[in-house]
């Protein structure tokens, strides 16, 4: 990459920078672009419900940065790719496209309908294919920029109440590590980055479209919208293959790949219960399924007084290596005292 074109999480390094973020209006995709926008970049807007997203660009003409949105379902290749020329003719060349768009349904995996998990592939799994294909289409030609993934460690490891998500977002790590392959041997410039998140205290617990009889809640520990925000910057400023964000993040990959099967039962006895409130689903309760719901875009949702507002953030590699390090120190320990006690038992 041109050192006129590298990135910093440097504030100030940001000015000039065309950033296009999807699922824009709410969570973490409203904290990114509010972020963004602080830091001198310019922002294109990618969501379903017109009124929030005019709404977020008055939000962020505060910063006196270049603004643009355009109503669109990810879930449509059409619609993403002119958006993606929407915003390189408005605004310039794309430098980074944010994958953030999600929907989720909260079922146990026997009550789902068969509609109900393709509209959650098409928007969690397609819809950020859509985006990274349209995101390149303008990034080959010139071979720069990069492409930020907001993934979850549900990425790696299903839990209950989540089958169809959880599906999707495994779906999404496979494309993406053909794709970074397939990028090292045809791009030096164009970088592909994904940030695993832990749970985030987001509006979509309000409004996910839900099978149970009690309203949904994240898995604690739980961070703010803004911690993740900070991240997606990092990852884009410090693109490298994968970032893991809160200490249960590295722990639930780490533990999936070591004992998959204690993690099963140690799930089905704790996270079903752990993802309910005390608050019974109300009978017109509306969801986000296929329609947005209007009036609830905002950044954080109902669990604030218990959100973290700050998270480590560990590169996979750092923590691969780390927990091999580990394990070796504790397999050298072991030997020296299997050793110790054997010549013990000598004397």
């Amino acid at each position: 990459m041109h050192a006129a074109r590298r990135f910093s999480d440097t504030p100030g390094l940001w000015q000039g920078k065309v950033i296009v973020i999807t699922g824009a209006t709410a969570g973490v995709g409203r904290a990114t672009a509010r972020l963004a926008a602080e830091r001198g970049a310019s922002v294109g807007l990618i969501g379903r419900d017109a009124p929030a997203l005019e709404d977020l660009r008055r939000e962020l003409e505060m910063f006196h940065v270049p603004v643009r949105w355009v109503q669109c379902d990810v879930a449509d290749a059409r619609a993403v790719d002119a958006a993606a020329d929407t915003f390189e003719r408005e605004l310039g060349p794309i430098d980074v496209w944010v994958n953030n768009a999600m929907l989720t349904v909260f079922s146990m995996a026997e009550s789902l309908q068969a509609e109900e998990i393709r509209r959650v592939t098409e928007v969690t799994y397609l819809g950020s294919v859509h985006g990274t294909l349209a995101a390149l289409r303008h990034m080959r030609p010139r071979d720069r920029g990069v492409i930020v993934q907001v993934g979850s460690a549900l990425a790696y490891r299903g839990i209950p109440l989540q089958a169809a998500y959880c599906g999707a977002k495994h779906a999404l790590r496979g494309f993406l590590d053909s794709l970074r392959a397939e990028l090292h041997s045809k791009s030096r410039s164009i970088k592909l980055t994904a940030v695993h998140l832990p749970a985030v205290d987001t509006p979509q617990f309000d409004w996910a479209r839900t099978h149970r009889s009690r309203e949904p809640r994240p898995v604690a520990p739980v961070y703010t919208p803004e911690v993740a925000a900070r991240a997606v910057l990092r990852a884009a400023a410090r693109p490298k293959r994968e970032y893991w964000l809160g200490g249960r993040t590295a722990l639930t990959i780490l533990a999936n790949a070591v004992a998959p099967g204690l993690l099963d039962r140690y799930l089905g006895s704790q996270a079903v219960e752990g993802q309910h409130t005390d608050e019974p689903v109300l009978p017109d309760r509306e969801d986000n399924l296929y329609e947005p719901v209007p009036g609830k875009h905002r950044e954080r949702g109902r669990f604030g007084e218990e959100s973290h507002t700050r998270a480590l953030l560990l590169s996979e590699a750092t923590v691969r290596t780390a927990a091999v390090v580990a394990a070796g120190a504790m397999g050298a320990a072991l030997t020296y005292g299997i050793r110790a006690l054997t010549s013990r038992s000598r004397r």
